[in-house]
C-alpha cells in the first residue's frame, strides 16, 4: 500500500483535531444566547441553582438536562478570573459554512464586510462582532492562525453576536481579499495615514460593496495586506493628539460605511 504524502495526514489530523475541539462559554448573557442559537452543537450544560431558575425557559426550549453545580466549585475548566455568573455550556465552535457566498449575499443589496489583520485579543474581537451586527455588516473575516479564536471572553464581550454575525476562519487573508476583489468589493483599509476621511470614502462608495480592512493595535496592517487594499482610510481627530482601539475604530468606520 502507498504511502500518505505527508500534506495529506496533516490535513486529516487537523480535521479531527478540528471535529474534537470544543469550547466553554460563560456567563448568563452568553449562554443564554448560545442555547438560542439551533445552529450551535451544545454537549454540556452546567449552571447553579440560581442561574438554572433564570434560564429555566431557555433550557426547557432547548431539551436539554443542566448539571446542577455549587457556584464556589464550579466544575468548569474557566481560566482564573472568568465571571461565569454560575452558567457556562460546552459546545462546539460554529460553521458558518461557505465565507464568500455570506460576504455576497444573494447580490441584491449592498455588502459590507470586516477583515481583521491579526487582531489578537478576544475583547477586541468580541466588541467588533457586536458592532458588525449593530451597523449590519455580512461578516467578519480573520485568518485562522494569529488571530483571536472563539472563546468564552470573546463571546461574553460580543454580548451574543457570536450567535449571529458570521466569524469567519480563512487560511490566508491575503488569498481570502483578492477572492472578494474578484467579487467586486473595494478594499478599505483603515490607517492614520490614509490620505482622505473614512467618511469621504464612504461617501464616494455609497453603492460599493465594501471590505473595511483593520490592522492589530501596534503593527497595524501587514505589508501584503496593505499593498491589496485599494485605498487607505483615516478617522479624523479632534486634536493634534489622539488614538482609537481597534474596536472603537472599527465602530467609527462601520458608522460611517453602513450610516447611508
Amino acid at each position: 500500500m502507498a504511502k500518505k504524502p505527508t500534506w495529506v495526514i496533516d490535513k486529516e489530523r487537523g480535521k479531527r483535531a478540528a471535529a474534537a475541539e470544543t469550547i466553554w462559554l460563560f456567563g448568563l448573557h452568553a449562554v443564554r444566547d448560545a442555547l438560542s442559537n439551533p445552529g450551535r452543537e451544545v454537549l454540556r450544560l452546567v449552571v447553579s441553582k440560581n442561574a438554572g431558575d433564570k434560564l429555566a425557559d431557555t433550557i426547557a426550549a432547548r431539551g436539554l438536562e443542566a448539571e446542577i453545580a455549587d457556584p464556589r466549585k464550579f466544575p468548569v475548566p474557566l481560566d482564573a478570573g472568568s465571571v461565569h455568573q454560575g452558567a457556562a455550556v460546552e459546545v462546539k465552535p460554529l460553521d458558518w459554512g461557505d465565507w464568500r457566498a455570506l460576504a455576497r449575499g444573494d447580490g441584491s443589496e449592498r455588502s459590507v464586510v470586516v477583515l481583521l489583520d491579526r487582531v489578537s485579543d478576544p475583547h477586541n474581537v468580541g466588541a467588533i462582532l457586536r458592532s458588525a451586527e449593530v451597523f449590519g455588516a455580512r461578516a467578519v473575516i480573520a485568518p485562522a492562525r494569529h488571530s483571536a479564536p472563539e472563546t468564552g471572553a470573546l463571546a461574553k464581550t460580543a454580548s451574543g453576536a457570536l450567535e449571529r454575525m458570521p466569524y469567519a476562519r480563512v487560511g490566508n487573508l491575503g488569498d481570502a481579499m483578492e477572492a472578494l476583489k474578484a467579487d467586486g468589493f473595494w478594499m478599505v483599509g483603515l490607517a492614520e495615514e490614509g490620505a482622505e476621511d473614512i467618511g469621504a470614502v464612504a461617501a464616494r462608495h455609497a453603492e460599493s460593496h465594501i471590505a473595511l480592512v483593520l490592522g492589530a493595535e501596534g503593527p497595524g496592517l501587514r505589508e501584503r495586506t496593505r499593498g491589496l487594499c485599494d485605498e487607505l482610510a483615516k478617522i479624523p481627530f479632534a486634536r493634534d493628539f489622539g488614538s482609537l482601539n481597534v474596536s472603537n475604530a472599527a465602530a467609527v468606520a462601520l458608522y460611517a460605511l453602513t450610516k447611508g
